[in-house]
Formats: structure tokens, sequence, C-alpha cells
């Protein structure tokens, strides 16, 4: 039996739908048929087909957009997630069936009354106040089935908090509100449920969503592991960088890590595995890669949207401080790979194995197009809504250069539907959040947090920023990133911008660490699908791929330490020596964690050479020149030391 065929057999044998369910809550849905699917079907191509009339014609006022656009989104959330796992899963439930209808009508509620609402603001009948509390009750109801726990646990505190907030000591104190008061605020203003984590969810979110469904239509998803074989199958541990490069292509148009794990993993793990690569590091090396998509420009996770708009820049500006952020990220983890596989002696895979870039290329060149446009469309200053339909109809077009990329009539509505599906956890986990954030601007929690938080550290940046990313990991271990961005920003970032910290750079912060909480154990939720899939011990591969994805856990203080990372305050030469010293820096961190750089490094050179990386990482002339002599000392030593590698193969 061939290699080839050995491989294949490894690949059928995992079971995605399994894995991705079981470490993707928002994956874990119900496998419908009949006329049920039908139901389900026809309301999703309804919901993405309600958010394309709305983009293209208009938003709707406030409360409508927001109120529609959830009502569709708990609707299906209840048909969709059973409510206990002893619960059918190919079946609709008579409880949650009812539920649905009685989301729908919750959610209809402000729709049929928003004239009446509006002119008895703040003076809401018991009617009014009764649909807010079963509103709030179906929020935390569908979270806990779509999210996860852990996220109903912490809006439920808050809400806790804004009744019995007056009986809290010290800075927490405040003096208590009605439960009328709070539902009111929480369900009929801006400022809760309705505010702006689902505001940006009812506009550009779900049709960036809906641009990766019709993408992953065109066959782009197969295209993108292609390209990234004919680039670096070949190379020194092939199938670990085929890993990388593809997971951070896929995951431009990806906004779950989980999800980014499975899909690129179950193609790139068994082939690192087949190769001799330890099951933790297969593993780690996916989840690590598949994590970074998220900080990937020019499309990010959905967190970047909101972050958009709690600091009230264009996104074109969050994706261009986020380059250079990106580039350390995969650099770091591409270092570490080849360095793995020149220590372990491992090759390449054989040319004869894998696609040629001139004809992938030549083949499907026209796929990227669709990313082309919006990224020239963003970053011309056009509205992230215009930017997102223009990539929709481009995915349309381009897609009918070739018969095997073409979209019918059936392939159309299947990506309407998979689009508004794919919306669903972004959705719920808004509304949610958006209980947090009405708490605090309730009772001006963000505010007494910060200060509370600086006064914990002393008043000290470096303390403020640990106790800020122990919280964003704490957060994220439990919430997916767009819900841990929501709090996080909300809680810790104020603390950093009560220091001085920029408000880019302090949102960049909690971002970063609420991503990365995919990764870090003992809840990594991304690390322990890549260890489904490469039958490996969960902890150990999140520990593996916290040591591979080690510039996520640098980079955050070297931008607030120096803006210039993000390009605040920067000039074009600024750039390229920045970009060019980052790398090599990148280097000397990667030898240091692997401890082999043309042969062994000794542990004192180790700690040179994470000095030297560490330097260089933090822009400055003195840094970079301290930085460049460590490190390059450093390589002149194991030089001189080995003077050759002892791998036969020393491409790239």
């Amino acid at each position: 039996m061939d290699e080839n065929k050995i491989l294949k057999e490894q690949v059928q044998e995992i079971d995605l739908d399994e894995i991705i369910a079981k470490y993707d809550k928002e994956s874990s849905f119900r496998k419908l048929s009949g006329y049920q699917m039908k139901i389900v079907t026809s309301l999703a191509i309804m919901f993405s087909l309600f958010q394309l009339y709305t983009a293209i014609f208009g938003v709707l006022p406030a409360q409508l957009q927001r109120s529609i656009h959830i009502t569709f989104a708990f609707v299906l959330a209840y048909l969709m997630y059973p409510a206990s796992k002893k619960m059918p899963k190919n079946k609709m439930h008579w409880l949650d069936v009812g539920l649905a209808v009685l989301a729908g009508g919750v959610g209809l509620y402000i729709p049929f009354n928003y004239h009446s609402l509006i002119m008895r603001a703040g003076d809401q009948t018991p009617v009014d106040i009764f649909v807010a509390i079963l509103a709030i009750l179906l929020v935390l109801e569908a979270a806990r089935r779509v999210v996860g726990l852990p996220i109903v646990i912490i809006a439920s505190t808050f809400l806790l908090y804004a009744k019995f907030g007056a009986f809290l000591p010290g800075f927490l104190n405040h003096r208590g509100y009605s439960i009328s008061r709070i539902v009111s605020h929480m369900y009929y203003t801006t400022e809760g449920i309705l505010g702006t984590p689902i505001a940006v969810s009812s506009t550009f979110i779900f049709l960036f969503i809906l641009f990766g469904a019709f993408l992953d239509k065109t066959g782009i998803g197969k295209f993108f592991i292609d390209l990234a074989n004919a680039i670096a199958g070949k190379a020194v541990g092939g199938p670990a960088k085929v890993a990388v490069l593809s997971s951070a292509l896929t995951g431009t148009i990806s906004g779950s890590s989980v999800a980014n794990t499975v899909g690129t993993g179950s193609f790139t793990i068994p082939l690192m595995k087949s190769l001799g690569y330890k099951p933790e590091f297969a593993g780690a090396v996916e989840a690590a890669a598949s994590t970074g998509g998220q900080i990937m420009p020019p499309i990010m996770g959905a967190a970047a949207f909101l972050m958009a708009e709690f600091i009230g820049i264009p996104y074109s500006s969050i994706a261009k401080a986020a380059v250079i952020p990106a580039l350390l990220y995969f650099t770091g983890i591409w270092i570490m790979v080849d360095l793995e596989a020149r220590k372990t002696g491992m090759k390449g895979l054989e040319s004869s194995k894998l696609p040629k870039l001139a004809r992938v290329l030549g083949e499907r060149w026209f796929l990227l197009l669709p990313i082309f446009v919006i990224v020239y469309m963003l970053m011309n200053g056009t509205t992230p809504i215009k930017a997102a339909l223009f990539g929709i109809l481009s995915s349309v077009i381009v897609g009918m250069i070739r018969k095997e990329t073409r979209m019918n009539l059936k392939t159309f509505f299947q990506a309407l539907e998979m689009g508004a599906k794919g919306s669903l956890g972004v959705a719920i986990a808004c509304s949610c959040a958006g209980i947090i954030v009405g708490t605090v601007t309730l009772t001006g929690l963000g505010l007494k947090m910060g200060n509370g938080l600086v006064e914990l550290a002393g008043g000290y940046l470096l303390p403020t920023l640990v106790l800020t990313m122990i919280s964003s990991l704490i957060l994220g271990m439990g919430a997916p990133t767009t819900a841990n961005y929501i709090i996080t920003s909300t809680i810790a970032a104020p603390a950093l911008l009560k220091l001085g910290v920029h408000p880019l750079t302090a949102h960049m912060f909690v971002f970063y660490f609420g991503i990365i909480a995919d990764i870090t154990p003992p809840v990594a939720l991304a690390a322990f699908a890549g260890s489904a899939i490469a039958k490996s011990d969960p902890i150990k591969t999140g520990i593996n791929a916290s040591k591979l994805a080690i510039a996520a856990f640098l980079i955050p203080y070297m931008f607030v330490l120096n803006p210039q990372l993000l390009l605040i305050n920067t000039t074009g030469l600024e750039i390229i020596q920045i970009t060019i010293t980052s790398l090599i820096g990148m280097l000397g961190i990667g030898i240091a964690m692997q401890g082999f750089i043309l042969g062994k490094v000794n542990p004192l050179l180790r700690v040179l050479f994470m000095a030297g990386g560490l330097a260089l990482i933090d822009p400055g002339l003195y840094t970079d020149i301290l930085g460049v002599t460590i490190v390059g000392f450093g390589i002149l030593y194991q030089w001189k030391k080995y003077k050759k590698p002892p791998t036969a193969n020393i491409s790239a």
C-alpha cells in the first residue's frame, strides 16, 4: 500500500463534524432532514436576503435593523441547537420550537410597536417590562446553547451587579437600579442588547461572513491549500510550513480558530505525522497557525470590525496597524517549524507529489480577485458594507470564469444559507455581551474597573499590562473572541487608556490576548481540536502551540511600549527598519525557544539569543544595534562550531 493511499485512509478516519462540534460550540447544531431542514434553510436564506437588501437599499433605523437581525438569529438558534446533549440531534424538539416562536414574537415586538415605544421612551408599560425580561432570558439561554455557559455566567453576574451594586464595598459600589430600569435599559435602548456589538453584527460583520461563504463555494479553500503546497511543500518540514501558510490564507476569511484548525488540519496534520512529526507538534502547528488567522489582514476576525466601531476609526486603519504584528506572528511560527524540522532531520515532500505553482496560479488565479477587490476598496476609504457587497458580487462573477468554480442557483442559495448559519455565533455572542456593555454604561463600571486595575497595579504600566493580559486570557477560555474582546475592551482597556496608552494600542492589546486564549492551556479549544485530529495529548498540544505562538505573547507588550509597530506616528523608512529588525528578532527568539541553529545551542547562548531577539522587536536605534550584535554573534559562533548544517536538505 503506497504512502498516498495510507494518508487518504488516515484523513477519512477523522470525523471532522464530531471534532468541530466538540470543540467549537457554534458548530454543534442539529443535522435536520425533510420538512424541518427546509424550514431552517428557508429562514437562513431569508436572513441573508434581509441583510443584503438593507445593505443595498439602506440600513433601517438602528432599533429596527438590530431587532430584526436578532429575531432571525434567535429563531434559528433555538431550532438548530438542542437544549441538552440528551435531546435528538436529527429532529426538532417541541420545547425548542416553542422557544423559537416565543423568541420570534419577542424579537418582533420592537418593530411592530416601534413608534409607540419611541413615544413612551423611559416610561415603559408592564407589558413592555415583561417582554424585556423575556428577551434577556432568551438571550442568555440562546448564548448557553450556541456560545457556552461561561459567557452566560459573566452576563448574569453583571445583571446582578446592576441590581445589587449598592451592597458592594469600595469602588464597585453604586446606588443600585430597579428591575424595570435594568431591563428597559437592556432591551429598549441602544446601550444594551441592541447596542454597538449587535449594530456591527447586523451590518458589516454579517456581510463579511456571507462573503466568506460565497468564496468557499468557488473552491478558494482548496486553492489556498494547493497554493501553499506548491510554495512550501518541498521545503524542509514542508507539510508544517504548508499548514502555516494555508492557515494564514484561509484565516483571513474565517473568523473561527477551531473551524480553521479542523478545515485545514484535516489535511495537514496527517501529512505532518506521516513524515515523522510528533502528534503533539503536528496538532500544535495547525492550531497556532489557524488561531493567527484572526489577526491576519486584510479580513481579520469579527472582533476587528467591533474595534473599528468602538474606537471610531476606519477598519482600514486597523488592518494596516495589524500588518507588522501579523507578519511577526506567522514568521515566528515558520521559524520554529523550520528549526524543529532541521533539528529532527525532516525533509520536504517529493516534487512529484506536489502541484506546480505555475499550474495552480494559471488555472485558478482569478479566485484571488474578490479579496483584492475588498482590500482595494477598504484601503481607499470605502465603507465596510459597500466593500463586502462588492466582494460578494465579484466572487459570483469570477466564479463564472471556469466551469468547476461556477455557481448555479443551488450553490448560490447554499452560500446564502451557509452565511446566515455562520453568523449565528457572532450575533448571539454580541447580544449576550451587550448585556455586559449595558451594565457598564448604566453603572459606570468601566471607569471604576479601570481605576481599580491601575490602583491594584500601583499606577505602573507594566503590572497593569500583566493584569490585563491575565484577565483577557481567562475570559478567552470560556468566550469566543468576539465576546471576549467586547468584555475586555469595556472593562480592561480603560485601565490602559487611563495610563496614557494610545486607544488603538490598548484595544489591540486586549484583542491579541483574547485571540491566543484559544491555544493557551488549560482551556485551549483550537489546540484541543488539533489534538483530536492528531490523536495526541490535548494539554501537551496546547503547550506546544503556546511555544510556537510565543510571538503573540510578546508583541502586544512591544507595541504598547513602542506604538511604531502598529504604524502609529511613523515614516516609510522607519517601517522598513522596524520590519527587518523585528524579523531578525523573531529569528533570535525562535532559536532560543528551539535550542537549535546549525546544531544544538547551549543554554547560555539560548538566553543571549532570547535577549537579542527581544531587543530587536522593540524598535529603537540602540536596541536594534544591541540585538543585531547579539544575534549575529550567536549565529557566527554556531557556524564556526558546526561549520555546516547537520541536515543534508537546507532549502527554505
